[in-house]
């Protein structure tokens, strides 16, 4: 009982600490906002790394030793805050974090894929649009072409695999060509080895497939003396293994691909993970939204400077923003440009603020879609 009593006492001296801390931080905040008003007036930047340092090793130098860090990180902390309160303050509200979104095609829709029939991209697209008018093309960029000049209503391109990860040329395009995302979906992936009727594995001695293939089988290939040759996905490989037809050449790839060139299953599932799954993203030339939409794509840059992507993600964090996922990928050879994923309605307007404070911390910053996942 008597350590319930102490418990509950310490508890009211915290809140009768938080009492005085939250009126001097609202305070400071004004204070920081009429400074950024000033400095607005003047043409001056918002940012001054001298001055910040300046405030951190004061702030240090009051503290005491066993609570140095500490209170580096807490002025560090506060400091960002300032610098987003200040910077939301002058930014322009009234542009839209997302044009207004399309009404979604409903007949005659035309979709791309990268690939030819039996390519898991095809398997997505079935899933995702299975009435669509399907149009098969050789490359990743190609489908980003078709869908920016108009030739088709949407495209259908991975962008992760539950085993190796993000897949790094579709986010490289989806900025060189500006497209939206405008919904994604899983599919498990079912790697199998396929050869002409009548192979016998002993007899193989060289496998086509793309890198992906290669890399989600690898305990498989492991230890086999055979050549790989990769292709620009797996249904090419199966196809170019049929058109072969020589007895001593195997791709990996899935069932439909086999059923389509007329080749058997060697061996099933030969996958490192029986949980492989590929993540596909619908992209659009425009967006298209609702209040049911439960995903945001955003893409942004930061300084070059430590804390950076923290100050940028903290909005997110005081929102209760869950970021479901984040990849680099090189601008320049030393700076990134990010890409995330978050769980949010691009329509609440919680988000929105959200978003806003983190665009102005940000070199760049952009939302390339909302929406749902099928």
């Amino acid at each position: 009982m008597k350590a319930k009593e102490e418990l509950s006492a310490l508890r009211k001296k915290i809140d009768e600490i938080d009492g005085k801390l939250i009126p001097l931080f609202q305070e400071r905040m004004n204070a920081a906002l009429k400074a950024g008003d000033l400095k607005v007036r003047e043409n001056m930047p918002i940012q001054d790394a001298a001055r910040e340092q300046e405030v951190v090793n004061r702030a240090v130098s009051l503290a005491r030793e066993d609570l140095k860090s500490e209170v580096t990180l807490l002025m560090r902390s506060v400091i960002a805050l300032s610098r987003e309160y200040e910077r939301t303050k002058v930014i322009n509200s009234e542009i839209p974090l997302l044009p207004p979104p399309r009404k979604p095609a409903e007949e005659n829709i035309s979709c791309a894929y990268q690939g030819v029939p039996g390519a898991w991209s095809e398997q997505a697209l079935i899933k995702l649009f299975p009435e669509a008018d399907s149009k098969p093309v050789e490359f990743f960029e190609d489908v980003f072409i078709a869908v920016k000049e108009k030739r088709v209503n949407y495209g259908v391109v991975a962008i992760e695999n539950s085993q190796t990860g993000a897949i790094g040329e579709t986010y490289d395009l989806l900025r060189k060509y500006g497209c939206f995302i405008v919904g994604r979906t899983w599919i498990d992936i079912q790697q199998c080895l396929l050869a002409p009727p009548g192979t016998s594995i002993s007899d193989i001695r060289e496998v086509f497939s793309h890198p992906e293939g290669f890399r989600q089988c690898g305990r498989f290939l492991h230890g086999r003396s055979w050549d790989l040759t990769a292709c620009r996905n797996t249904a090419v490989a199966a196809e170019t293994v049929s058109r072969m037809n020589n007895g001593r050449t195997a791709s990996i790839g899935s069932r439909r691909a086999a059923e389509l060139n007329g080749l058997d299953v060697l061996s099933p599932d030969i996958m490192d993970s029986a949980a492989n799954r590929t993540s596909f993203v619908v992209i659009a030339n425009e967006p298209e939204y609702d209040e049911d939409c439960g995903l945001i794509s955003i893409t942004f840059s930061v300084l070059h400077r430590a804390g950076a992507l923290c100050e940028a993600l903290m909005p997110l964090m005081a929102q209760g923003v869950n970021l479901l996922r984040i990849e680099s990928r090189p601008a320049t050879a030393d700076k990134y440009r990010f890409f995330a994923e978050l769980s949010a309605c691009i329509l609440d307007a919680d988000i929105i603020s959200a978003l806003r404070q983190m665009a102005s911390c940000c070199e760049y910053f952009e939302v390339i879609g909302c929406y749902k996942n099928t």
